[in-house]
């Protein structure tokens, strides 16, 4: 459910979920811990702790050192010393990146959300079942990187077209060269789509939009049971739901409030997260395909005293355009935030909102 706060007399706020969800907030704990901990060594981290750059940041103040990335995934281990500390960060780390630290001599603090962890039980479960992993997620992202390091053999879909290309290759065969051309990035090395995708299962990267995970889970069901019958269909497809509590429960708020955006009569919906996290991005998609006017940003200094705003668009494009249409009327707003994100940054933002609305009554009154 939203609640309705009055930031001031004629500024009113939807305030959905926000702040850090549980498995971030256990990830910072961790991570500050080992910095105070072992002040005394040297600590690096495989990758970023979440997609929030003042947390990165502070870790980077606290002497944390950021494992150096190459290039086309790869990373520059050697700087990693014996008796080191290595943390590894929300989203994980590659089975292979595992393997590495448990052969050096070093302490490992493993921050790995507990819902990445059920993905990766999820398609260990596949593995063991001789399935092919079916991803919906983007295969650079880090958390599916480490997923599909459990894998042996997968394909990564990050939307409903992908997954229709895939599903229709299952039903009605098609040019193979040009699907795994498509796919090359996303694919298990010897990929065979006429071997490989007979018994699939279903596992997702844990931030994608729920709504969409089920309509690919659906159309997987769907194309198994054309090609080998409604009786068989459980020894050909298999699902389990893993996207994680706090992303759904801000997708299901998010999409409250566009469905009662006509009777709210609101202005906008603003979402504060970090431009690569991919929970937060889902947040905008849904009012912008919902037809209500929305903003992603990722700082408080987004909001100008010009009355623009910069912000992410659903194509991933930095754009700055003007912000509130009427400073003169009541602004009436819905807020939500990533999971990644903390309360002090949406009520940055909202402070914006009202500077600007107090330099357009000093105008007023000039």
């Amino acid at each position: 459910m939203h609640t309705q706060n009055t930031i001031q007399r004629d500024i009113y706020a939807h305030k959905q979920d926000f702040g850090f969800c549980w498995g971030v907030e256990r990830s910072i704990a961790l991570a500050y811990e080992a910095a105070s901990h072992f002040s005394d060594r040297t600590i690096h981290i495989t990758n970023e702790l979440i997609h929030n750059p003042e947390v990165n940041d502070s870790l980077t103040k606290k002497n944390v050192q950021l494992i150096e990335k190459l290039g086309e995934g790869k990373k520059d281990f050697s700087k990693i010393g014996e008796n080191d500390v290595v943390i590894l960060p929300a989203f994980g780390a590659s089975f292979e990146e595992m393997e590495l630290m448990n052969s050096k001599n070093v302490e490992v603090v493993d921050t790995t959300c507990p819902w990445v962890s059920k993905v990766w039980n999820t398609v260990d479960t596949h593995q063991k079942k001789g399935l092919t992993s079916i991803i919906h997620g983007k295969y650079a992202h880090e958390e599916t990187v480490a997923t599909i390091s459990f894998c042996e053999d997968y394909i990564i879909v990050k939307d409903m077209k992908e997954a229709d290309m895939v599903t229709d290759y299952i039903v009605n065969g098609g040019d193979k060269e040009a699907l795994l051309k498509y796919f090359k990035n996303a694919i298990s090395e010897g990929f065979d789509p006429d071997t490989m995708l007979n018994k699939v299962g279903l596992a997702n990267q844990t931030t994608m939009y729920k709504k969409e995970t089920r309509a690919i889970g659906q159309a997987f069901q769907k194309a198994m049971m054309k090609k080998f019958g409604p009786t068989e269909v459980n020894q050909h497809y298999m699902e389990f739901d893993t996207i994680c509590d706090a992303t759904q429960e801000r997708q299901d708020a998010v999409s409250e409030l566009v469905e009662n955006s006509k009777e709210l009569d609101l202005d906008f919906i603003l979402v504060v997260g970090g431009w690569d996290s991919s929970n937060t991005a889902h947040l905008l998609e849904i009012p912008l395909i919902g037809g209500v006017r929305a903003f992603h940003i990722n700082r408080s200094d987004c909001i100008g005293a010009d009355n623009t705003i910069t912000h992410r668009t659903m194509s991933g494009e930095i754009v700055t355009e003007p912000f509130i249409l009427d400073l003169d009327k009541d602004v009436i707003m819905g807020v939500t935030s990533g999971a990644s994100t903390p309360d002090s940054a949406v009520q940055d933002s909202l402070g914006s909102i009202f500077m600007l609305k107090n330099l357009q009554k000093e105008k007023k009154e000039e």
